[in-house]
């Protein structure tokens, strides 16, 4: 009896571990944004074209609004192995190469046609980088052009001084210093909390995110301004991407190249959408006045001085591809 038992056990281990082999490989995908943003609905169509792609055989689990990890660890998780794949604002990593913050140079590319410019003459220089870091970049995909929105009427930088700006990387940090206000780190996820505490009075960000946060609660005025369109990058970790199959990788690079496409159009269809949402929450949408775009175009010249200088030549010749392409 007791080998008999010994030997159903043993059997039935190789069984689990047989069946274990069989089972579709799960991959945790955390997001930053809400569900209902663009680019989280952009990554669970991404992730269920994966699943069919790859016939079942990898699926991925979309963790949308930071539930996961929050934003500044979604990277880390990546490179690490606690997660498989995973979305980042690489421009909030600026502390570990200035040319993450290439997408947030201000007025550098401030329309989508600019901003894709610019993006094919950083590619190669981004995935050297991500490939030092154990990833790999799968899609990328820009947030519509950045505006500033306050509590209250703002016609020139003087109006600024002492609001409590939230930044989300060293260009926004850098612009609140320069403009007299406070930076305060707030994440994606928070934003909503930190404008209805007080924590936060003012931020430069699309239409996008205000219109999902629902800011108007808050908030009274959008300006735009167009200073820049920074992007959403998926990667994956290089050990777990080593393992997949040739077949499999065509797969996920095929949807990848979806999702870019279909991502880029949406915030572009967003970028209207969300202008005439803010208004409809009764917010005050409107274009910047000339003294303040002057003066914060001086600003902008300012702080990609100092960006060209902490990127080197690597950010020259970025540069420079990106004004031969135009």
């Amino acid at each position: 009896m007791t080998f008999t038992r010994a030997l159903m056990a043993g059997t039935a281990t190789l069984a689990l571990s047989a069946g274990a082999g069989l089972a579709a490989e799960k991959w945790d995908m955390p997001m930053a944004y809400s569900a209902s943003n663009f680019h989280s609905e952009n990554g669970v169509a991404f992730a269920e074209c994966v699943g069919a792609g790859t016939n079942g055989e990898i699926t991925i689990e979309v963790h949308p609004g930071g539930s996961l990890f929050a934003g500044a660890d979604i990277k880390r998780a990546i490179q690490t192995g606690q997660v498989q794949i995973g979305e980042r604002l690489l421009s909030g990593h600026q502390n570990e190469s200035a040319v993450f913050g290439f997408d947030s140079v201000p007025f550098l590319a401030p329309s989508f046609e600019d901003s894709e410019k610019l993006y094919e003459a950083a590619k190669p220089q981004i995935e050297a980088l991500l490939d030092e870091q154990n990833l790999e970049l799968l899609y990328a995909v820009p947030w519509p052009p950045q505006g500033l929105y306050f509590k209250k009427e703002v016609n020139s930088v003087a109006d600024m001084a002492g609001i409590k700006f939230r930044s989300y990387n060293n260009t926004t940090s850098r612009l609140a210093e320069l403009t007299g206000m406070l930076p305060v780190t707030v994440e994606a996820a928070e934003i909503s909390q930190a404008f209805a505490t007080g924590v936060a009075e003012s931020m430069v960000s699309s239409g996008a995110t205000g219109y999902d946060r629902k800011v108007w609660e808050s908030l009274t005025h959008f300006y735009e301004v167009d200073a820049w369109l920074p992007r959403n990058y998926v990667m994956v970790n290089q050990h777990v991407w080593a393992d997949v199959s040739d077949a499999n990788k065509e797969a996920i690079r095929t949807c990848a190249a979806e999702a870019e496409a279909r991502g880029l159009q949406a915030s572009k269809d967003y970028t209207q959408f969300t202008m005439d949402g803010l208004a409809e929450g009764g917010m005050t949408v409107q274009p910047a006045g000339d003294t303040l775009m002057g003066e914060l175009r001086e600003i902008g010249a300012t702080m990609t001085a100092e960006w060209l200088e902490a990127a080197g030549e690597e950010g020259a010749a970025l540069v420079d591809a990106f004004k031969a392409a135009q």
